[in-house]
């Protein structure tokens, strides 16, 4: 049986991996794939009273929100957006959105 301490170890080390691939978009590939994001969440971002603002969200939840919307999990105009959208792509665009202003 393994030791508790053993098993937050693990959990641990799982969790450290899982926030390095997030870590693992390129700013650079992002903002040239954020010109299609641009027609709707604007050039900033900062979206409209309309479309939510993107601009300074946590890579690890942009990623997560444009995964669901690729998968369907939640459904909404992004599901044909994101659905062309690769992993690599998903985090690329997560990392670049991560570096803007939010304000």
């Amino acid at each position: 049986m393994l030791s508790k301490k053993l098993i937050i170890a693990m959990m641990l080390i799982l969790m450290l991996a899982a926030g390095g691939a997030i870590a693992g978009g390129d700013v650079a590939n992002g903002e040239a794939l954020s010109v299609d994001c641009a027609d709707c969440h604007g050039d900033d971002g900062m979206g409209d009273e309309d479309v939510p603002m993107i601009a300074g969200l946590d890579a690890a939840e942009h990623a997560q929100k444009l995964t669901d919307f690729k998968s369907g999990a939640v459904e909404g105009e992004m599901n044909d957006y994101a659905a062309d959208l690769s992993e690599q792509d998903i985090l690329d665009l997560a990392a670049y959105y991560a570096t803007l202003s939010g304000n």
